[in-house]
């Protein structure tokens, strides 16, 4: 049996938000330098930016980066990394174990950002630091002049203001492992008074209040109630952090990840509504999954975690550089499907992170930048996912896996868009065998322009990586997609292969008079 897909483009979960497709740059491992960074690389511009990687990078096509941190920020001093690049101290940073040079920093990210033509989400340090510091920070990037803090800036280089929208209150201050952690009482009275403080210097910014770091933290839902119950009033955003991996070979319970996410966020949002109906607040409150990705946390590369906290300080180590397989490609697929079909929901969401570092972009100092498998998907649903998000039926096979009891084979979302165009994102779960699928498609005529998908080579298995000097894994045209049509619309056939991730794009078919 195969699968039944009904949609309606009059039906809409809501407009697709272009900070959907987010990503994140934090000072750890080879995030930034080596990555974004790397003065006297071939491809480095006269500012030390990687041009392959900016290339690439506006390949991908995020939205929004969030930076510094991520842990990292949570001791950060942001004063260290502006001014003369040569006055600048260099520090330890004792939430990666190395040593920070601070020759990149907030003026070299401004411009990176404008470079890449990305949004800038901007964390402060509310482990280490606290409401002054996160005011002051603000002041400098944001104020225009004639104060002590916007002179530094404009003397630093930057005669306008940055005029950062979207600041992160600290980051993962649940987490026992986060410099500064807190209860979250401690943190949501820090995140309200820093929220009060940020708004009376720049009433324009959108503040967003920390979160759980994984819906599987033994806080999770009293955090997002006791923070909620200090910030609520003040507050744009709620973050939420999900990392997935497969757990020994249970690779059913990996492909269904997606279907994790989406209880985290529908929980996490009922939460914002009790709080919101509780204290009478007649506003919304979005959800920021502002880190997401796939992550095997087993592995450390050729830094091992012990040896990375116990070991010697060292510049940007070489941590978490996770090579990604065909499998972990259709699960990033599959995820994106999940934010897709949360728009009501979610307001934005960073893929974490952009380069080396867990990341859809590799590089090699002083050598070439290549896409992982990962790379494909968000590019593709950056690029195609515009107009409304539509609610979708889906009947038919399921598949059964440990962790998540019975699924459906077939994961998918959709789009459809004001100018008559739409996209089609299907994850077929099943390991073995192909997947037929039929989907109607009321009331638009539509035709397939193009097909993608992601899928194991012939000859290779699901394990299948990209390298610097082959990407053997990457989209390929899906054979034998159809659409036919009936006074309803538009039904669409496809064979999906075993354990493949697929878009589809469509576009309305103009009926001319005879």
């Amino acid at each position: 049996m195969g699968i039944q897909i009904e949609a309606d483009v009059s039906e809409a979960i809501g407009p697709v938000p272009r900070r959907l497709f987010g990503s994140f740059a934090e000072h750890m491992g080879r995030s930034v330098y080596t990555g974004l960074f790397e003065p006297g690389h071939p491809t480095a511009d006269d500012r030390g930016f990687r041009g392959d990687v900016l290339g690439l990078v506006r390949e991908l096509g995020p939205s929004v980066v969030r930076y510094p941190g991520g842990n990292f920020v949570s001791a950060y001093r942001w004063e260290d990394g502006v001014g003369p690049v040569e006055d600048r101290p260099v520090r330890l940073d004792p939430a990666w174990h190395s040593v920070e040079p601070n020759r990149f920093g907030l003026h070299e990210f401004a411009a990176w950002a404008e470079a890449a033509d990305v949004e800038v989400m901007y964390a402060v340090n509310l482990g280490t630091r606290g409401i002054q510091e996160a005011a002051d920070v603000l002041e400098y990037c944001n104020h225009p002049g004639g104060t002590e803090l916007s002179e530094r800036r404009r003397a630093n280089g930057a005669d306008r203001p940055f005029g950062f929208r979207l600041w992160c209150l600290g980051n993962e201050m649940d987490g026992p492992w986060q410099v500064g952690h807190k209860t979250a009482d401690e943190y949501g009275r820090l995140a309200a008074e820093t929220a009060r403080l940020m708004r009376m210097i720049d009433p324009g910014v959108e503040l967003v209040v920390a979160g759980s770091s994984s819906s599987d933290m033994p806080t999770f839902g009293y955090w997002e109630r006791t923070v909620l119950e200090h910030t609520a009033a003040l507050v744009d955003h709620l973050s939420l952090h999900a990392y997935y991996q497969e757990h020994d070979g249970d690779v059913a319970s990996y492909l269904a990840s997606a279907g994790a996410l989406d209880g985290f966020i529908r929980t996490t949002a009922g939460i914002i509504d009790d709080v919101l109906g509780k204290a009478g607040l007649d506003k919304k409150i979005g959800i920021s999954v502002d880190e997401w990705n796939v992550w095997d946390q087993r592995r450390w590369n050729e830094v091992e975690q012990h040896d990375l906290i116990g070991g010697g300080w060292r510049e940007h180590p070489r941590i978490i550089e996770d090579d990604y397989t065909v499998t972990d490609a259709v699960v990033v697929g599959s995820l994106l499907g999940s934010l897709l079909r949360n728009v009501d929901r979610v307001t934005m969401a960073n893929q974490a992170q952009l380069v080396n570092v867990i990341a859809p972009i590799r590089t090699e100092p002083g050598g070439p930048a290549w896409r992982q498998s990962t790379f494909y998907p968000f590019s593709l649903v950056s690029a195609l996912a515009k107009g409304n998000s539509l609610r979708l039926t889906v009947e038919g096979a399921t598949v059964h896996t440990g962790l998540h009891g019975r699924v459906d084979v077939v994961d998918a979302a959709a789009t459809f868009d004001e100018d008559g165009h739409g996209a089609v994102f299907l994850t077929n779960r099943s390991t073995v065998s192909a997947t037929e699928v039929r989907l109607r498609v009321r009331g638009a005529r539509l035709a397939i322009e193009e097909t993608w998908t992601v899928a194991v080579p012939d000859g290779h298995d699901r394990h299948l990586t990209n390298s610097a000097t082959a990407e053997p894994v990457r989209p390929v045209p899906l054979p034998g997609v159809t659409a036919g049509h009936d006074p309803e619309g538009t039904i669409i056939t496809a064979t999906l292969p075993p354990l493949s991730w697929t878009a589809l794009r469509l576009a309305t078919v103009v009926v001319r008079d005879a």
